[in-house]
């Protein structure tokens, strides 16, 4: 007998209610995992590319590649790491023995020029020229409310270092698994995309992508160049903790405010030593690497990815504020993904087809994978992959 369409009404709302419970308690439950998951993810995807690159120079064997891939990220990530902790253990003494100092210390007058600096010139070389007249203590007496305000934010997030660790070892474990089984991911997830929106998941997901891609390139790339130069400018010129100095650096090149502050810093250093021609050098080395990203991010994001520019530094900026380091790549994707379905809505254009057929026309122009990087694997994939296979064992009709 034929189901009534009240019945049918009731079975569906049901199991939809039943998913949506399964769902979210499964979200609940990998909760602690999910901030290792999406960077492992967006490692993955930004870096398929050269696993296949890798792949084919080994004679298609993946595990080898994968073991390549994952050491290079091992270093990556914990080489900082390392760096950061070794220059604060290096520099323990001189860091006990400045505060120490502290109650003794008298700050020197304003150099001359500082005065002549636009717009917050003036009012520094005053805030500066009166810690100097207060003598002994002065400047102690200045900063020791900030500096308490730091020791107990300190000990209320040393946890955070534990969880760092964790989460970092959680990323890797993850993403080696998506490396190994990466089609199969992919697969999933344009397939349930394209069952929960039609063709238009499948643009979702490969327009997810490209942002992802063009953030690893533009973004990242670009911090690290700028990073790894002003680094070993700062080492050749013998500026002390300069290994502090990069961490700062690099982080501040991520959030897109540049490397010229740390830079800067060493450069005064030098000047206050003496060191004159060092300081110069630096200072010339300083404006180089600060405006080579108007150059290179630019470059690396248009061949990554076929999304305004402006469109991509405000999801990273965006991102950053609202979602912390990982909204790097989360507001690009949001954006991006926004401004494709309303572009559709408004104008009504057939966006499907558009954005398919221009990822297939790049990935059918080269034999190599790796050098289309404006198509992430979720969206190469589907060219590749085998059909999912029915429950009779047959293929899709």
């Amino acid at each position: 007998m034929a189901m009534r369409p009240r019945d049918d009404v009731a079975r569906s709302f049901f199991l939809v209610v039943v998913l949506s419970a399964l769902l979210a308690g499964s979200v609940y439950i990998l909760r602690p995992f999910l901030p290792g998951l999406i960077w492992a993810g967006t490692i993955v995807v930004a870096t398929w590319p050269l696993l296949l690159w890798l792949q084919r120079r080994v004679g298609n064997r993946r595990w080898l590649a994968v073991l390549i891939i994952m050491a290079c990220l091992l270093v990556v990530m914990v080489l900082p790491l390392y760096l950061t902790i070794d220059t604060f253990a290096e520099r323990a003494n001189d860091i006990v023995g400045a505060i120490r100092r502290l109650p003794t210390y008298t700050l020197f007058p304003p150099p001359s020029w500082l005065r002549e600096v636009p717009l917050v010139g003036p009012r520094a070389t005053v805030e500066w020229q009166r810690l100097s007249d207060v003598g002994p203590g002065g400047l102690l007496a200045r900063v020791e409310p900030y500096l308490t305000m730091a020791a107990r934010w300190v000990l209320g997030h040393a946890a955070v270092v534990g969880a760092f660790a964790v989460h970092m070892v959680i990323t890797l474990v993850f993403a080696g698994i998506l490396y190994v089984r990466g089609e199969v991911v992919a697969s999933f997830i344009r397939d349930g995309a394209v069952r929960l929106a039609g063709p238009g998941g499948e643009v979702a997901v490969v327009l997810a992508g490209q942002a992802i891609r063009a953030v690893a390139m533009g973004i990242v790339l670009t911090a690290a160049a700028q990073t790894a130069l002003g680094g070993l400018g700062l080492w050749v010129a013998g500026v002390p903790v300069a290994g502090i100095l990069t961490a700062v650096m690099l982080l501040l090149c991520i959030a897109q405010i540049g490397p010229l502050v740390p830079m800067l810093a060493g450069v005064i250093f030098l000047y206050r030593a003496d060191a004159n021609i060092a300081a110069t050098l630096l200072l010339l080395w300083s404006i180089v690497v600060g405006t080579m990203d108007n150059v290179m991010r630019p470059w690396l994001i248009s061949r990554g990815v076929r999304i305004s520019l402006l469109l991509i530094l405000c999801g990273v900026i965006g991102g950053l504020l609202a979602f912390g380091l990982v909204g790097l790549f989360i507001g690009p994707v949001v954006l991006a993904v926004t401004q494709a379905m309303l572009r559709a809505w408004v104008q009504g254009t057939p966006l499907v087809s558009e954005t398919l057929q221009a990822a297939d026309a790049k990935a059918s122009s080269s034999q190599d994978l790796s050098s289309s990087p404006g198509i992430p694997p979720l969206a190469t994939l589907h060219h590749s992959a085998e059909p999912p296979v029915t429950p009779e064992g047959k293929g899709p009709s």
